[in-house]
């Protein structure tokens, strides 16, 4: 385990620094670059984002895969288990949703609400929650052994953030949909949130698979850190070599159109 994180650390609100536009585009197109190599060497790959409401994870996720392509990449909203998920182990329904060759799932929540809205709300046992941990890091670790690329990500706000937040979703029309009575429960037990995430943190930010807490505050700073660290995880990970051409496709090219290699 690596030392403790602590949520107080991540609050410094500070507007983004530069040309938040032509950074985001820079971005958009290293992140192309490196899914067309995720595909070409057939990799596979997890990445959880976890945090607050209202703390920007949907905005990063749609920022980040705009240049993707639609074929290779699956975004996995993770709400309240289904009577048939709560019959299983609380891990069955996230090994259906593990990612094939070629391909990034992306789970927008995860396989921790067991530590986090299940612990505070007791929607499971003291005992449940607790084993939890090493059945996480089990999981995890079984996933990395397997080949599959493994990035966490945890969008911290404060409260006065995400209260405004809040009000300025509901005095929009078309974003009013966002807000739920859950959003307002949770809120009520915002104290019990933090310990059970400064929980998780000290469980399960291991060696083979670290958190990464963004200081969701400003929306821009956060996007752009959010997606520079999956850009560096990811081309870390994959090699840096790219196949030549099939001489039998080169063949056809210039049987075809008379096409020459450079």
């Amino acid at each position: 385990m690596s030392k403790t994180i602590k949520l107080s650390d991540y609050e410094s609100d500070k507007d983004f620094d530069g040309d938040y536009d032509k950074k985001l585009k820079q971005l958009q197109e290293r992140l192309a670059q490196i899914h067309f190599k995720h595909i070409i060497h057939g990799s596979r790959s997890m990445i959880v984002f976890e945090g607050w409401d209202a703390a920007g994870k949907g905005g990063s996720i749609r920022r980040m895969t705009s240049e993707w392509d639609p074929r290779y990449f699956e975004v996995c909203p993770i709400g309240a288990p289904t009577q048939v998920e709560k019959d299983h182990h609380f891990l069955w329904r996230f090994w259906l949703k593990l990612p094939a060759k070629r391909n990034i799932t992306i789970f927008d929540r995860s396989w921790y609400g067991r530590v986090l809205v299940e612990r505070v709300e007791r929607f499971c046992s003291e005992t449940e929650w607790k084993r939890a941990y090493d059945e996480i890091n089990e999981f995890e670790a079984q996933r990395i052994d397997s080949g599959i690329n493994l990035i966490k990500i945890f969008f911290h706000v404060t409260q006065d953030k995400q209260d405004k937040r809040f009000a300025r979703r509901l005095s929009i029309p078309h974003k009013r949909w966002k807000i739920t009575t859950e959003d307002f429960r949770n809120r009520s037990k915002r104290a019990d949130y933090v310990n059970a995430i400064e929980d998780m943190f000290k469980q399960t930010d291991t060696r083979w698979a670290p958190w990464k807490v963004i200081d969701g505050n400003d929306k821009k700073t956060a996007r752009i850190a959010a997606m520079t660290y999956v850009a560096e995880t990811l081309e870390a990970a994959l090699p840096d070599e790219l196949p030549e051409a099939d001489p039998e496709l080169v063949k056809m090219a210039e049987e075809a159109f008379g096409y020459k290699a450079e």
